[in-house]
């Protein structure tokens, strides 16, 4: 199996999996093509909650707004599953999710060897998709220098920012915005496990703490723990973002 994911909307992933059947029997199963244009983070932390539930694979992942500079193109190793992409970040969440473990010793990283690509603006065609299949064909286990991929320990990382929590409340910033205008934040659920039927402040303004949306009325606000196991700001059958005024980045300070 070969997942891909991308920003890139339509048509462009249908050149990839041109690419990629050319050269692979591969299953290829999409994950998703309409991530936030140009956010790496954002990417990466859909990636951490959606890979990890795939039986080991090849995962395609192109967000890069890096394209056509001195950026690498890497493949992380990690534990049954292989990670294909731009060394910006985006594939080390989900990859150490993968590896069970958040130690850099779980993975092994590499440099994909990049000969004049036939575009600049198009790697994931003529850079990834490419790779994606050779690692497929070969193995994740297999995959070797001989195939063009030389080992490295410089990468870029991407760690998600870590909330504050207190006796008092918590401290954070929203990390995603989902497409139901579900605001994700970066505060534990642990810091409202035990106040579900309360209410807290979010920035200044009361809200519900419930464990789901039907909790509240059509329209009404809540504050509730995702299934990624985060402080979500939500209303039910409404935005959260708009009725929170928040968005991806924006500070968010919750107070008991």
């Amino acid at each position: 199996m070969i997942t891909l994911s991308s920003d890139f909307g339509s048509p462009y992933p249908a050149a990839m999996k041109g690419v990629i059947l050319r050269q692979s029997d591969a299953r290829l199963v999409d994950v998703a093509h309409d991530f936030p244009r140009q956010d790496v983070r954002a990417a990466a932390f859909w990636l951490r909650e959606v890979l990890p539930h795939f039986p080991p694979a090849v995962h395609l992942v192109v967000v890069d707004p890096g394209v056509g500079t001195d950026r690498d193109a890497i493949v992380v190793r990690a534990g049954d599953h292989a990670l294909v992409g731009p060394d910006n970040g985006v594939l080390l969440p989900a990859a150490r999710a993968l590896a069970n473990g958040p130690d850099y010793d779980d993975l092994d990283v590499f440099r994909i060897a990049v000969d004049d690509p036939e575009s600049s603006t198009f790697h994931g065609r003529d850079v990834f998709a490419p790779a994606a299949a050779t690692v497929h064909e070969a193995g994740v286990d297999r995959f070797h220098e001989d195939d063009g991929f030389v080992p490295t320990d410089a990468f870029v990382d991407l760690q998600f920012p870590t909330a504050t929590v207190s006796e008092t409340g918590a401290s954070g910033e929203a990390l995603v915005v989902d497409g139901f205008g579900n605001v994700v934040t970066n505060v534990p659920g642990d810091a409202v496990a035990d106040r579900f039927g309360e209410q807290v402040r979010i920035n200044g303004e009361p809200a519900p703490v419930r464990r789901t949306y039907a909790r509240v009325g059509p329209g009404d606000r809540l504050v509730t723990v995702g299934s990624h196991g985060n402080v979500e700001l939500a209303v039910n059958r409404g935005r959260g973002d708009e009725a929170f005024r928040v968005d991806t980045g924006s500070r968010v300070e919750l107070e008991y």
